[in-house]
């Protein structure tokens, strides 16, 4: 049996993942001036978060079925 590397997100998705997470703090501190901001973007924060968390979904459902594929696959060469 040979264990095949996994990975977490796809290249693209692991770019799109770092800019939201990059965003976070922007929603928070001001990039023009470096204070902290008295009235945050909370919109910019919660889609941040929402994003993140959809890629993560749909990583691990993609996952999910190239396993399955690859089950259904290895069951019928027997």
């Amino acid at each position: 049996m040979v264990l095949q590397p996994r990975q977490f997100v796809d290249k693209y998705l692991l770019v799109i993942v770092i800019f939201l997470i990059v965003s976070i703090p922007i929603s928070f501190i001001s990039p023009a001036t470096g204070e902290i901001r008295e009235q945050p973007y909370i919109l910019l924060f919660y889609s941040s978060i929402a994003g993140i968390c959809i890629i993560v979904l749909y990583s691990s459902y993609k996952n999910r079925k190239e396993r399955q594929k690859a089950n259904i696959k290895r069951r019928s060469r027997k």
